[in-house]
């Protein structure tokens, strides 16, 4: 049976195989993390490739297991999605009248889990939103967290338990009804 560590020197060495099992492995997680961080102009897809491609690059001098890789994989986004923020902070925004001014649309759509969801996480401060995104949606362990936000397993811990506190208090806070329809 193929261990952790025997996979990382496999695609080192430019094995296919290494690289699509890695691949499996983090390319869902990783598109879901950036999506869920916004990734302003740039498609998440776009960023997600990009990190791939870094990656790719500089295998050879990375250690570590599969799991140590998603930390360095994810961080490697972050870069770039921190350079595309930068990117977009920097463009002169053109504000645009959108088509179809006074046109009426119809009544609101009803809002699906996942805007509930969404909605639930922006209120939670950025780090904290990483945090819980990363360790309950992505089901990323507290190092691998660390590794691809940046920060120390102590801040990943403290910024979960804060953040599962917030929501806590905002789903009493709300009732049920404002909390699937939008409401508040």
């Amino acid at each position: 049976m193929t261990t952790d560590d025997d996979v990382v020197a496999a695609a080192k060495h430019g094995d296919a195989e290494a690289w699509r099992e890695l691949y499996r492995a983090h390319a869902t997680r990783l598109l879901v993390w950036l999506q869920a961080r916004g990734t302003g102009d740039e498609a998440p897809e776009d960023i997600a490739a990009a990190a791939w491609l870094v990656a790719a690059e500089k295998i050879a001098g990375f250690t570590g297991d599969r799991d140590e890789f998603a930390g360095w994989l994810f961080g490697i986004a972050r870069n770039h999605l921190a350079n595309a923020r930068r990117r977009a902070a920097r463009r002169e925004q053109v504000a645009l009248e959108p088509v179809g001014v006074g046109v009426d649309l119809g009544p609101e759509p009803v809002t699906s889990g996942g805007d509930w969801a969404r909605r639930l996480l922006a209120t939670l401060p950025e780090r904290e939103r990483d945090v819980v995104t990363c360790r309950e949606v992505l089901d990323m362990d507290v190092p691998t967290t660390a590794a691809a936000l940046g920060i120390g397993a102590v801040a990943v811990r403290v910024a979960h338990h804060r953040a599962l506190k917030r929501l806590r208090g905002t789903m009493v806070a709300e009732s049920p009804r404002e909390i699937f329809s939008g409401e508040a």
